[in-house]
């Protein structure tokens, strides 16, 4: 007992007296290493702190498990599909771009989607080719020949340009410098552009000034003229022209009917002294059109009680049409007319009521572009 007393002892250090003994050779059976941090405690020598780990010990007492291992890069077949999910997209906005929507429902761009979805797929079902993957589908889905193509159809319809469906002879006919369905000559036989211009000019000076001499008017100018290039009916412009002329309004309103009707009067002999035929009205009994119209048009089938009255008269056989409109809103009750006027003058600046003319003219044609129209039409004998 006595030897076996001094050989523990030898097996402690000096200066540990207090320490617990050492562990046996090996190791203590079923041990584990603490998970938390190690803190040297007062008064136990020779204790350290150590990192937090996680790793447990054998019971032989063996190291902690080693660290995880470093990720591994991506797959050649991940970086493949982003590639090619890139590419597709770029392919596609650069045909969107040139303008060739019917290239993009070809049976190549269909086939080679088809390349790229399968590309895409196939680098899902690999573990380190996942990540690329999923970048690559999320470009497919929003670039692919559905959505881009969309757009390409939106933007063709828009601007009408369907050039690549079109045949040689489609294309000629949508250069026809007339209007389909009418004379081409007709163009050359009535007024010009220039003219139609030059007489609406007239009339108004003509109408303003007797209106203000014998009735104390005063008027202003409503909007700009405004040139339109006619359609010509095979799907392309024409080389006529829509005209609408600046319009004209009192600043004034005229609510008395014997002054309504004494103002159209005054209109009428100044159109007359142009060569035009007396004003038309629209809202009167006389007419042609349905009372029950009327009322719904011109807010009552009596002239004495409609918020609107709507005069007319041209100089056909040339195009020069002039309007010459009275707005009431006294004959209003419901104010749903003051409604729909207010919205006008907020678009146009125009006065809520009183009287306002203006001049169209359909398919007209420039005096500069005269000589064009005529080489042009060389090219379609026998279109009408």
């Amino acid at each position: 007992m006595v030897m076996d007393h001094e050989k523990q002892r030898a097996r402690y250090v000096a200066g540990t007296e207090g320490a617990p003994p050492v562990p046996p050779p090996g190791g203590y059976r079923n041990a584990r290493r603490a998970s938390g941090p190690f803190v040297q405690q007062p008064g136990i020598p020779g204790t350290t702190a150590t990192a937090t780990g996680s790793a447990t010990g054998s019971a032989s007492g063996t190291a902690p498990g080693t660290a995880d291992a470093p990720k591994r890069p991506a797959n050649a077949l991940g970086w493949i599909s982003l590639v090619a999910g890139i590419l597709f997209a770029a392919i596609l906005l650069i045909t969107l771009a040139v303008g060739a929507t019917d290239v993009l429902y070809g049976v190549t761009m269909l086939t080679l989607q088809l390349v790229v979805a399968a590309v895409i797929v196939g680098a899902l079902f690999t573990a380190r080719g996942r990540t690329l993957a999923a970048v690559a589908l999320a470009v497919t889905l929003i670039f692919n020949v559905a959505t881009v193509g969309g757009i390409g159809a939106l933007q063709t319809s828009a601007s009408g340009s369907y050039d690549g469906m079109k045949t040689e002879e489609q294309k000629h006919e949508e250069a026809y410098p007339g209007i389909k369905g009418t004379d081409p000559q007709a163009a050359l036989r009535q007024q010009s552009l220039e003219e139609v211009r030059a007489e609406a000019d007239s009339v108004f000076a003509d109408i303003r000034a007797r209106i203000t001499a014998e009735y104390g008017y005063e008027w202003v100018q409503v909007g700009d003229e405004d040139l339109r290039p006619e359609r010509n009916g095979y799907g392309g412009e024409s080389m006529l022209i829509e005209y609408t002329s600046v319009g004209w309004a009192t600043t004034q309103p005229i609510q008395d009917y014997n002054t309504k009707l004494d103002v159209m009067a005054t209109i009428d002999a100044v159109v007359a002294e142009h060569g035009m035929p007396p004003l038309y009205s629209f809202n009167g009994e006389y007419s042609g059109i349905d009372p029950t119209m009327i009322a719904k048009l011109y807010g009552s089938e009596d002239p004495r009680e409609q918020h609107t009255w709507e005069y007319y008269t041209d100089n056909y056989p040339d195009p020069t049409r002039l309007y010459a409109n009275i707005y009431d809103l006294s004959n209003d009750p419901t104010g749903d007319f003051r409604t729909t006027r207010e919205a006008q003058s907020a678009r146009t600046g125009e006065p809520l009521e009183g009287l306002q003319m203006v001049v169209l003219a359909s398919a007209v044609l420039s005096e500069n572009d005269r000589a064009e129209y005529e080489e042009k039409l060389k090219d379609y004998p026998g279109f009408q």
